[in-house]
């Protein structure tokens, strides 16, 4: 995971990406495979990606729905 310092830039930091997750996540919810597949040009990698959702998950501003096995954003 790469937070913003003196070397990684905000722009390339997990923090910068926390928006494009969450204004997908907004629209509707979606299961984590639609959402890599809408926001992926925004992502370096995978693991990019991943780390993001870990964040997320961890500061509770989504949630995992295991019924429906989709993302939900948290208000």
């Amino acid at each position: 995971m790469q937070l913003p310092n003196k070397i990684v830039s905000f722009k390339e930091s997990v923090l910068y990406k926390f928006p494009i997750i969450l204004c997908e996540l907004d629209k509707n919810k979606i299961s984590i495979n639609e959402l890599y597949m809408k926001t992926m040009k925004s992502f370096k990698s995978i693991d990019e990606f991943i780390d993001v959702l870990d964040c997320l998950f961890a500061l509770n501003k989504i949630q995992y729905d295991e019924e429906s096995g989709r993302l939900i954003n948290v208000i």
